[in-house]
């Protein structure tokens, strides 16, 4: 068996397809959750696509006495950290929230390791950080500027601190800038599973067809695109959770202090252009209607993903077609399983 690698949010979108491949990889998992976008189901289910055990805490990163018990309990080498709140929209909304739990969380995070002497980490981060860019592809020397929702101001200072930390104090991390991870585990085991009305185009869109949402509303359809609509880099979540593996294998050998990657796949898609690609694979004509443009919202943005296929020998394997073709079909299987029963409390 490989290095022990504590996965913070291990049972989100995210992380629990990056557990799967760290698994796949030899790699030994602990995961961190505390269950605030997630639920104790997802570690079951990754178990039964890998066949090998998982090492679940239920709690939170902000929590120092949870974390020190962790450390002392287990032997971990590396860390990969996903532990935060991610919509763009509810930032503006509650922006304290953000500022409490993904900024505290990094510090308590990193305190932790330095005591223990764990110095290797790779963080999740955001194409949000070079905020409203007016070019694209965006290389990782594409200055951050100022962000335009408290979720990007979050990602900029967890940067900035990592940064420090690896020049300073003999951490060595990878930031890891990515696009929009859409789709889902080919199993239809794991997927995105957004507790409560979603933030997220693709979910809505997917819930939208199974009837479980009335309609679509597109936000913003006057911006100064093809078709009006804003344009992102959409990348499949097996693709994004691969990267992550390859990520930390150049951590662990990495000489030099920090390293940044874009991961995307280098072509942005408009929001009209998500949902004809999803009508043609489900064969469903979705209902969606215009709305104003949407607090926070970036016009358009896509990667330039060079350096990560060159450095990290990695490249995205999937298309357009296919991220919403499984998406689709995770959100099919989820309607007939246990996971489908959970309760929208808030719609």
């Amino acid at each position: 068996m490989n290095k022990t690698i504590l996965v913070t949010g291990g049972l989100g979108y995210i992380g629990s397809h990056t557990v799967v491949e760290l698994q796949n990889s030899n790699y030994k998992v602990v995961v961190i959750d505390n269950l605030s976008n997630s639920i104790k189901e997802v570690a079951e289910r990754i178990v039964s696509i890998t066949k090998q055990p998982i090492q679940l805490y239920v709690a939170d990163i902000n929590d120092h006495s949870s974390l020190e018990a962790l450390f002392k309990q287990e032997t971990i080498e590396g860390v990969i950290h996903f532990a935060a709140h991610k919509a763009v929209g509810e930032s503006v909304q509650n922006p304290f929230k953000y500022y409490r739990n993904n900024i505290d969380g990094m510090i308590t995070l990193h305190q932790v390791m330095h005591q223990h002497h764990v110095k290797t980490i790779v963080f999740s981060s955001s194409c949000t950080v070079y905020g409203d860019t007016k070019s694209s592809p965006i290389e990782e020397t594409h200055p951050v500027t100022e962000a335009i929702s408290p979720y990007g101001t979050t990602k900029l200072v967890c940067e900035q601190i990592l940064k420090d930390l690896c020049k300073y104090s003999g951490f060595k991390g990878i930031i890891l800038r990515y696009f929009n991870p859409v789709g889902a585990h080919p199993s239809t085991l794991i997927g995105e599973l957004p507790l409560g009305v979603p933030d997220n185009l693709v979910p809505y869109i997917t819930q939208t067809a199974a009837g479980i949402r009335e309609k679509l509303t597109v936000f913003g359809n006057d911006y100064n695109t093809p078709d009006g609509t804003n344009i992102r880099d959409y990348i499949h979540v097996v693709d994004l959770a691969k990267a992550h593996v390859k990520a930390l294998d150049y951590a662990f050998a990495m000489d030099q202090d920090y390293e940044i990657f874009n991961l995307g796949t280098g072509k942005g898609y408009s929001v009209l252009e998500v949902i004809k690609a999803f009508e043609k694979v489900s064969g469903k004509n979705l209902p969606y209607v215009m709305g104003a443009r949407r607090a926070g919202d970036v016009e358009q943005i896509w990667a330039d993903a060079t350096k990560a296929e060159k450095l990290l020998k990695w490249a995205h394997q999937f298309d357009l077609n296919d991220m919403m073709d499984s998406a689709w079909k995770w959100q099919v299987a989820l309607n007939d399983s246990n996971l489908g029963k959970i309760k929208d409390t808030t719609s």
